[in-house]
């Protein structure tokens, strides 16, 4: 079985055809202000409308309040809630019993003890992502483009099934996979030409990259 794909931060419709004829099984829209990949809830609406039935829809918050997710899941109906701040475990099991969305929980990573909390997310998220530690006084906790040693997942594969992200790009996407055996891989400023915009011949070679990589 081929490994999942998702194209993240898409603001696009140019992007957005380029993930679903790719091959992507989500897409991802970014609700964090400070983000170059931020979209309003109309605009998001509009591009969830155009990927509905045809690709999971993901909506990416950071630390986000009741009312805002609230008005996210009213207005853009995703099928997945993707949280990547610090919401702790009983924060993710409110949210997904409020808001009876799938979620996924980023976990970022910069050495093994960070890789190990996933374990305190297992009962809780239903897939977890893991992503590169931004830097101290970092705006974004991913999206950032930078990988991190990937050997720090050594042994959890089998225990977790997770996502990877944090610096994948066509070009090392497929020695990722091979190396870490996820079950999904998340890319978003690894197929752009400028942050926040998308790049459509970067995606379809991402996709078709992840979509024939060997797992060891």
């Amino acid at each position: 079985m081929s490994i999942r794909a998702k194209i993240c931060g898409i603001t696009t419709p140019e992007a957005l055809d380029a993930a679903i004829l790719g091959g992507a099984d989500y897409i991802g829209f970014v609700f964090f202000a400070k983000s170059p990949r931020n979209l309003d809830i109309d605009h998001a609406k509009e591009l969830a409308e155009r990927a509905r039935g045809q690709v999971k829809i993901v909506a990416l918050t950071v630390n986000a309040a009741d009312d805002a997710l609230k008005e996210i899941v009213d207005g853009v109906e995703p099928d997945i809630l993707q949280l990547h701040g610090d919401e702790p475990p009983e924060r993710v099991a409110e949210i997904k019993r409020k808001f009876g969305r799938t979620v996924i929980k980023a976990i970022p990573v910069a050495t093994a003890g960070d890789a190990r909390k996933a374990d305190e997310y297992a009962d809780v998220a239903d897939l977890i992502l893991f992503d590169a530690k931004a830097a101290p006084g970092a705006d974004l906790p991913g999206g950032n483009g930078q990988p991190f040693d990937w050997r720090l997942l050594e042994g959890l594969s089998d225990a977790i099934p997770f996502m990877l992200s944090g610096g994948l790009n066509p070009e090392n996407v497929a020695a990722a996979i091979a190396q870490t055996r996820p079950v999904a891989v998340d890319v978003s400023s690894g197929v752009e030409m400028a942050p926040g915009i998308k790049d459509p011949g970067r995606i379809r070679r991402f996709l078709q990259t992840a979509k024939t990589a060997k797992q060891s």
